[in-house]
């Protein structure tokens, strides 16, 4: 049975962008980085003068509730994003003990933004990868062109080594990704081209 919305409830259905997967999550364009030493500010601090720029990058690596916003309205938020060098796409949240079916919606989310943006003429969109356990795999790196930059954050990962590890060479082996954007130290055992991306504490400032 299919949905007989009226046209501005058509988010609802957020079927528009093009899907090469069983679960319709969307796919998000590989884009190149000539620039392999941006600087990247979190998303709740674009409104800080003191470190807004448009030269400057935007992540998402901060925890969920500051940025479900750019899925749930993400029409009142692309203006604020579009005038950056890069955006990375939100890392919603993908641990091991959800249940998958909240893991597969926090990879559509993803997907589902890099897609918009893109569509709106962003610069340049990198998908931001994560994981939980094996079972994950199946549906964590889809929506992502083999061969793309993407990024990746070891934050929290310390206790779970192995954990991310795995995931990383399952990435690795899936994408095959020309780049890899690591928020916070990487790990030695990370193979890739890495760009380091410093971890700064929000202090307010």
């Amino acid at each position: 049975m299919k949905s007989k919305l009226k046209k501005q409830d058509q988010k609802l259905l957020r079927n528009k962008y093009d899907s090469d997967n069983i679960f319709d999550i969307p796919t998000v364009r590989k884009c190149s980085i000539n620039n392999k030493s941006l600087k990247f500010i979190a998303f709740d601090q674009v409104d800080n003068s003191k470190r807004n720029s448009e030269e400057k990058s935007i992540h998402f690596f901060i925890d969920d509730d500051k940025f479900n916003k750019v899925y749930d309205k993400a029409e009142k938020y692309f203006e604020k994003l579009a005038k950056f060098e890069v955006v990375l796409t939100p890392d919603f949240s993908l641990y091991a003990d959800m249940p998958l079916a909240i893991q597969i919606n926090s990879v559509f989310k993803n997907r589902w933004c890099g897609a918009y943006w893109q569509d709106l003429g962003f610069r340049c969109v990198i998908p931001t990868i994560n994981w939980g356990d094996e079972r994950s795999y199946e549906f964590c790196f889809l929506g992502v062109e083999m061969g793309s930059v993407v990024a990746v954050s070891t934050l929290g990962s310390r206790r779970e080594k192995d954990l991310f590890i795995k995931g990383y060479k399952k990435m690795m082996e899936v994408i095959k990704p020309i780049q890899i954007f690591c928020y916070d130290e990487p790990f030695d055992e990370m193979e890739g081209e890495i760009l380091y991306v410093e971890y700064i504490p929000n202090r307010g400032g």
